[in-house]
């Protein structure tokens, strides 16, 4: 009798033991890899920003973890259940260049080379554009320079100062927080001081694809690639800025004019408010001289087929003196710059 109730003493006591540890098991599991279910409505974006993942760091990991469980063109499945990359990382990120983490010890300073060693440090000064996503396209590039205008002996190209505003509008949103894709992209330029800026030919299309000569196939590439990462955070604030300047008659000097597709209201509401932000800008800072710039629809490739809401600008005319002047001043840059920046602000208060 003493022995058969050691025997069941001592298979109570494994018994107990298993029990324990099954019980742990997902305990264990889970702190390694962490379960969530997704809501309705819910994308990858929005489910990876919920839960404090850089989304750019972390899409690619997520989709590789879960692609048994993905809908359609990766979409979620409402109810079902999906694992989490290990580890968390930086919430405010952006693809504007080499990803980078805080400068150590500030926690409020990234680090993007595509800005240039002097400009290179980001100050993340508010989160007023947190949750925006904004794709910036510098027109022309790689083997097209686009318009090409003459200054004062110098040979002034519409992709360098397009390029050039639009890294220093790029620079301006991620300041306030936005997730910045640079779609048009140059190795080694970034935001340059110098008046007559140095024409060159290695500008590729994201991530890394060469610029074809045929334009067709050169708006194809970037529309493309606007619509890839567009997939990707479908459900969140999304927006497309092409930025380019005109080719007149050398008679004809114009202010910033806005475009955006017929069939878009939200287009041409911010397209509106961008434009009404410069003529706020002209009369506080050039009282009297008027303000000529437009908003209007126009039937343009990028505008036409890429999927966010897209406005299209034109900031001057490349054979016009006075308007090549407004481009060649850095400090002009950059006020162009900062008002597109507080434009587009304005749109997503409106819009949120």
């Amino acid at each position: 009798m003493f022995v058969s109730n050691l025997h069941i003493k001592s298979r109570f006591q494994i018994i107990l033991f298993l029990v324990l540890i099954t019980a742990f098991l997902p305990i264990i599991t889970s702190a390694q890899t962490k379960e969530v279910v997704a809501k309705k409505g819910d994308g990858i974006y929005s489910l990876l920003k919920r839960y404090g993942y850089s989304v750019t760091e972390t899409m690619e990991d997520f989709i590789a973890l879960n692609k048994e469980n993905l809908g359609k063109n990766n979409t979620l499945l409402a109810g079902v259940k999906y694992k989490l990359p290990d580890g968390e990382t930086a919430v405010n990120e952006t693809t504007a260049g080499k990803t980078e983490k805080p400068a150590e010890g500030t926690g409020k300073t990234v680090r993007y080379e595509i800005f240039g060693k002097e400009k290179a440090d980001v100050p993340i000064e508010s989160n007023t554009l947190n949750g925006a996503i904004y794709y910036l396209v510098a027109g022309h590039g790689g083997p097209d320079p686009g318009a090409v205008g003459k200054y004062n002996g110098h040979t002034v190209c519409e992709d360098e100062y397009a390029y050039d505003v639009t890294l220093r509008l790029a620079r301006n949103l991620i300041m306030d927080g936005a997730t910045v894709y640079i779609i048009t992209r140059d190795p080694n330029d970034g935001i340059r001081e110098e008046n007559y800026l140095k024409v060159d030919h290695d500008e590729y299309c994201y991530p890394k694809q060469t610029i074809p000569l045929n334009q067709t196939k050169r708006l194809r590439q970037r529309s493309d690639a606007v619509n890839a990462l567009y997939k990707k955070n479908r459900g969140a604030f999304q927006r497309m800025i092409a930025i380019h300047v005109d080719s007149r008659s050398q008679g004809e000097n114009i202010d910033v004019f806005f475009y955006h597709d017929k069939r878009s209201d939200t287009g041409k509401k911010a397209a509106t408010i961008l434009k009404d932000t410069f003529q706020k800008k002209y009369q506080e800072h050039q009282p009297g001289r008027g303000y000529g710039g437009t908003v209007s629809d126009r039937g343009l490739y990028v505008v036409r087929n890429t999927w966010p809401v897209a406005v299209y600008i034109e900031l001057g005319n490349m054979n016009h003196e006075r308007d090549i002047k407004r481009l060649i001043i850095p400090t002009n840059r950059q006020a162009v710059a900062n008002w597109l920046a507080e434009g587009l602000i304005q749109d997503f208060k409106t819009n949120k």
